[in-house]
């Protein structure tokens, strides 16, 4: 199978539980490091809402299988998670730096 740039890869066979991860070229070496999370060491929250936003775009697209459209499901669960900790840690760090700020 042959891919052309920005094609998606399903994994190494139908139904396998691998997501679809979109091509990608290296990260932006000036993005500023973020802390490890559990379940996201090292992503940024660019990085993860951007990889969420093609998850959205290939399942409203449609034209892929039952179980590619799990996948990539499941994928966006856990982007859509991965987001929401990375707010809430942003959240906590502005709270516990100005602690009379309401929340």
């Amino acid at each position: 199978m042959s891919e052309s740039p920005g094609s998606t890869t399903f994994g190494d066979s139908p139904g396998n539980g691998r997501a679809a991860r979109p091509n990608r070229s290296a990260p932006n070496s000036n993005a500023p490091e973020t802390p490890d999370l559990p379940g996201a060491p090292g992503v940024s929250y660019e990085t993860a809402r951007a990889e969420l936003e093609e998850v959205v775009r290939q399942l409203e697209a449609g034209g892929v299988t039952l179980e590619q459209s799990l996948a990539l499901w499941e994928r966006g669960e856990e982007l859509a998670r991965t987001c929401q900790a990375l707010l809430d840690g942003a959240r906590a760090r502005l709270a516990a730096a100005d602690p009379t700020r309401d929340a």
